[in-house]
């Protein structure tokens, strides 16, 4: 369940973008109803992160696949570090949180491709961290020149 998401990654269409709409969602009512903000994000995502690397190691064990599809807790927690940039939880930064963050995750700029040579869960998780942290900088930079 925590590997899959509660079920996003058996998507049949895009589910890491379902992932992280679905981690976007969890936020946006985390921060509408229980007034979260974008450190609560970088905190569930460092608490949720070895439980994660071990859910994502046990599906690439069962499934025999180095990154299955169905695993997008790296997805969901990525697109929280994401957050963790934005000058406001505006409407806008949300969007753009999300863009850049899916942006960074299919791309893999350098170093972030290289995190996927880490073993099992270790490396899908890491590279959508690392595409976390960069879609965080450039949130926050956009932020910074009143860019939304």
């Amino acid at each position: 369940m925590v590997a899959t998401w509660f079920g996003c990654g058996y998507s049949p269409l895009a589910p890491g973008t379902v992932g992280s709409a679905a981690a976007i969602a969890i936020a946006w009512a985390a921060h509408h109803w229980l007034g979260w903000g974008r450190w609560h994000f970088v905190a569930l995502a460092l608490v949720l992160t070895p439980v994660s690397v071990w859910a994502a190691s046990r599906v690439c064990d069962a499934s025999g696949k180095e990154d299955p599809q169905t695993v997008v807790v790296d997805e969901v927690l990525g697109q929280w570090l994401t957050l963790a940039g934005a000058a406001a939880l505006t409407p806008p930064a949300w969007i753009l949180a999300f863009g850049l963050f899916r942006l960074f995750d299919i791309t893999k700029p350098w170093p972030i491709r290289q995190l996927e040579h880490l073993p099992k869960g270790q490396g899908i998780i890491a590279d959508d961290l690392g595409a976390g942290a960069y879609g965080a900088l450039v949130l926050c930079a956009a932020g910074w020149f009143n860019l939304y």
